[in-house]
């Protein structure tokens, strides 16, 4: 699996994502988000955070999201899911291709594309011919989109399945998604940021947030978005919350020790008396 990162070592106060998505093409002037009202929820309402001190990094504190990682949403990809695109929902959110967080990741994602077969990567003549890789216009690496969507996702009706040929690589191979599919891909829809925060003792503390990736992870342009599911009511129906269905991932960004004691603290808020405080609007009523 691939390392969990930190900040960049530049003790800059500025908070950054370490994995960022593929920004869509934004507007001259973006306009605020106007959910649906059968399906979207607003971006502004309130939240339930924690703060906690890592456990196996003492200069490290995590901040969380608890009204997101208690939510009960789920991937509906082939299920209902309207695409990020208007007209084109069977590519879900994989219409943009995926900008590498880093060389690092690029290197690790090409490692799994040499292991990828024509019956499994509807693509796989095209992209080992002519590449799988492109530059955005401001010359950042990102897998290539092709026809409409990313050069990894197989359309509906190809026999090696629809979706995401590195997913179903890591599927059939008995691993974890994350550990074949670019940082952004399997990090969504969680959103991991940084930001040194400077103590009234003169000392410095690294602070880790982990919350929902709404509209506005993408930048601007995410609320040109056709659909994002975060705050679909529709995406809100699992039987498991998040901080359990996103064990892998969140072990992954946050380290064992740090997810347990998120466990726990997710826990202790879903056994308080209901009405849960600060839930997530687009959860069912219950």
């Amino acid at each position: 699996m691939p390392k969990t990162k930190k900040a960049k070592p530049d003790n800059s106060t500025k908070s950054s994502s370490q994995a960022k998505a593929t920004k869509p093409k934004k507007s001259p002037k973006a306009a605020p988000v106007k959910a649906s009202a059968s399906d979207e929820k607003g971006l502004d309402f309130a939240r339930a955070w924690v703060e906690f001190p890592d456990p196996a990094d003492e200069e490290q504190v995590f901040r969380c999201d608890l009204t997101w990682l208690t939510s009960r949403w789920n991937c509906i990809f082939g299920s209902g899911c309207q695409g990020i695109q208007a007209g084109r929902a069977d590519d879900g959110c994989c219409t943009l291709g995926a900008h590498f967080s880093d060389e690092d990741d690029e290197k690790r994602v090409a490692g799994h594309v040499a292991r990828l077969t024509p019956d499994i990567w509807q693509h796989h003549d095209v992209g080992l011919e002519t590449g799988w890789v492109s530059q955005d216009e401001d010359g950042e690496r990102q897998t290539r989109p092709y026809q409409g969507s990313c050069i990894f996702q197989n359309r509906p009706g190809f026999a090696g399945g629809a979706g995401c040929s590195l997913h179903i690589l890591a599927v059939k191979e008995g691993r974890e998604p994350l550990e074949t599919k670019p940082d952004v891909c399997w990090q969504l829809p969680v959103r991991r940021t940084y930001e040194w925060i400077d103590r009234p003792d003169d000392t410095r503390v690294l602070q880790v947030s982990i919350g929902e990736y709404d509209r506005r992870g993408w930048g601007p342009g995410g609320h040109d978005l056709h659909w994002w599911c975060t705050s679909a009511t529709s995406a809100h129906g699992a039987g498991d919350p998040v901080y359990v269905s996103y064990r892998p991932e969140l072990v992954e960004l946050m380290g064992k020790a740090g997810y347990d004691r998120l466990v726990e603290l997710c826990e202790q808020r879903l056994a308080s008396q209901l009405p849960l405080l600060a839930p997530h609007p687009a959860d069912p009523v219950a």
